[in-house]
Parts: structure tokens; sequence; C-alpha cells
């Protein structure tokens, strides 16, 4: 008798990669041999593609290899269905407006004019009671702030860019700009920085011309965000659409030619908060009009080929995406954070996390397992991990 599991193996995982998770699971339950092919990686990937946060992106590429594809599958469902466990992990006495990033299993979080790095503990989405590194220099609040391989690059309201070494004590410090420093990012060996005083300005990280600043760009509006494109060949700025220019606008990195305006109907004060790329053709808005969209270059600049629309017709202050079907959303009052996925109209999840005092949601994160939210007095961390089958918000 020819049992599945005689089949040469190239075979059988063509065979279980068109079976759905229901089947895959029950399958895997007949015996130990079939428990070990389908908890494959390659037997998962057709179904991971599908689900949200899976950590599979548009492309094909896998963002967190070292989780096995089946237990981000399962996780998957608890994203999906808003289960999971709230948790404030970090409070404080007086309201900021701070920033984080993750980078593996460390979270960076700003606090007035000082960042702190705290160890993610691996038994939750907590994080170790002391900081394992502190990066100080502005001397007033630190506004935004990115990471690369090497650095932490801050942004400040005292016109500052500072630039730190993460494994170190160098840092450098640049007199960037008039006014506080709104937005920044770095990629491609360049820095972009965006400001209240109406300019975005690109600088060098080379190393014979660090701190140089190779041009000015004047947007004639207050810069609020600013993205880099994945080609590393343009970048993005977002303003306060006070003026007569379009809020949304991509500009050339070599030679900060104006590329493109994105739109052409925006209401006076829609300024745009947020950007985030996803590919070097498409990227996600949001701002003070309370519309997520989505824009595809290739498609067209006019109109954005997919808006979403806050239901309670608040302001977007940030957003995330996994580079796939899921967007995550901070808005400005009661801390509330909504899952999207893009093949739907309406919000997936909602997640109010301040009540009964509002605040917003001044940015947020996530990774396959916890989302982390940054409000005016509290880090917030929603485990979507471990929790059984009843649920909770």
């Amino acid at each position: 008798m020819l049992f599945l599991y005689h089949l040469p193996e190239d075979i059988l995982y063509l065979v279980l990669s068109y079976l759905d998770c229901q089947t895959l699971n029950s399958l895997s339950q007949v015996c130990k041999k079939m428990y070990n092919f389908t908890s494959r990686d390659v037997v998962w990937k057709r179904i991971a593609k599908e689900c949200i946060n899976s950590g599979i992106t548009q492309e094909g590429r896998d963002i967190f290899p070292r989780i096995p594809l089946k237990d981000r599958v399962k996780i998957s469902q608890n994203w999906r269905r808003g289960r999971c466990r709230k948790e404030a992990v970090l409070k404080w006495k007086n309201n900021l407006l701070p920033w984080i990033q993750l980078d593996g299993g460390v979270l960076y979080l700003s606090q007035a004019a000082d960042i702190r790095a705290y160890q993610l503990r691996t038994d939750g989405g907590g994080l170790q009671r002391k900081p394992v590194a502190v990066y100080s220099g502005h001397r007033e609040d630190v506004c935004r702030f990115i990471m690369t391989e090497s650095h932490l690059i801050s942004a400040g309201v005292d016109g500052k860019i500072i630039l730190h070494q993460k494994q170190g004590s160098f840092s450098m410090e640049y007199s960037a700009h008039n006014q506080e420093v709104n937005c920044i990012d770095s990629k491609g060996g360049v820095i972009v920085s965006g400001s209240r005083d109406r300019t975005a300005r690109v600088w060098s990280l080379s190393s014979n011309r660090l701190g140089e600043c190779l041009h000015t760009i004047p947007t004639l509006d207050r810069v609020w965000s600013l993205a880099i494109s994945p080609s590393q060949s343009s970048f993005v700025t977002g303003t306060a659409c006070c003026g007569h220019v379009a809020p949304l606008r991509i500009w050339d990195v070599e030679s900060c030619q104006l590329l493109t305006c994105l739109g052409t109907d925006f209401r006076r004060g829609a300024g745009v908060l947020d950007v985030v790329y996803e590919s070097p053709s498409t990227l996600l808005s949001c701002g003070y009009d309370t519309f997520i969209r989505y824009w595809d270059v290739r498609a067209s600049t006019r109109k954005c080929v997919m808006e979403w629309e806050e239901p309670h017709d608040s302001a977007l202050y940030c957003i995330q995406s996994d580079s796939n079907h899921m967007i995550a959303s901070g808005s400005s009052y009661y801390g509330v954070v909504r899952l999207w996925d893009k093949r739907q109209t309406r919000c997936l999840q909602t997640f109010s996390l301040s009540s009964p005092t509002s605040s917003p949601v001044y940015c947020l994160r996530f990774n396959s397992t916890h989302l982390y939210a940054a409000l005016a007095s509290a880090l917030y961390a929603l485990d979507f991990k471990g929790l059984d089958s009843r649920g909770r918000k």
C-alpha cells in the first residue's frame, strides 16, 4: 500500500502546498513523519502570504525567518480577530511627544531630550526595567529618530541633528535648521531632514564629508514627515498644506529637483503627518484629513489607488505596514489603534488604549507577535502571541 508520505519529497511538498490551514493541521496529527513534513516553511508559504502580518512581503521576502511560518500563521489569526493582551509596559508623569523604533530585541523610546534603549523581555511584550543605553545631547525634546545598522540619528526641537554610534560613545552634532526638525530619514549614505522652517535638507554620511549639507530645498511649507525610497534615489515630503503647493511631493536625492506631486485635491490644513514606503513605487500617507492613502506612482500620481477613512473622523498621527496586506494606524483621540486589511474597505480591529483620558497615538511599531504604541504618558504593548481562543481587547 502506498501512503502519502511515500511520495518523493518534492512531490509531497507540492501537494501539501495546495492544502488549507485546517487540513494541514489535521494532517500533522496523523503520524510523526507527517507532523515533521507539515511543520516546514515551504508548506506554509502560500498560506502565509495571504495572511496579515505573517512576515511574508508582497515580493515574497521573509522578514522573520527565525520564526516558523506555521507559528506565524497561527498568530496571524489572533491579529485578524483582535485577540490580544493589553498592557501599559512603561508610564511617566509628564505628557510628552514620544517616538519609538524596534531593532531586533531592543525597543528605543524618546522621552523629552533623551532616547532610551530597552531590552524586550523574552517571556512577553514587556521591557526590562532598566534601559541598556541612553542617548543624550539635545537641549530640547527629540522630535523623531531613526536607526541604521551602526547609528541612531535623532532630530530635535532645538533644530539639531545628532548622530549617535549605537555601540560606543561617539556622537556628532549638526546645527541643521533654524527651527525644530520634525522628521528625518537615512538611507544610501545620506540623511534627509525636514523642518518647521519650510526647508528639507540632504546631509552626507560619507566619512570624508560627514555632517556636510549637500542640498537645501525650499518647500514653501512646514515639513511634517518624509521618507527615503527603498531605491535610495528619491524621497517624499509631507507638508502642512497651508500654502499653495501639494502636501505630498517626491524629490530626486542627488539633484534635489522636484520629480512629481501626489494628488490634486487636498483641503487647506490637511497636513501629512506620516509617510511610509512599501516599495520604490508604492507608499502610504496619513494626516489631518482622516484618510490613509495608498499611492502607486506607476498607476497615477494624480489620484491614490486606494484610501481608507478613519471611522470617527480623527486625525491620523502614524501608520505602519507589514509590506503586504496589513496597516496599523494611530489616531489623535483616546489612544485608538486600528488594524486594516488592504483587501477590505472597513477597519479590521480597533483598540482604545487611553480611556478615559484622551491622548494621541504618537507612534506605533509592530513585529510578528506584538504591537507597541507610544501615547503622551505611557507606552502600551498588545501581545497577540499566547492568548487562548476566548481572547480579549
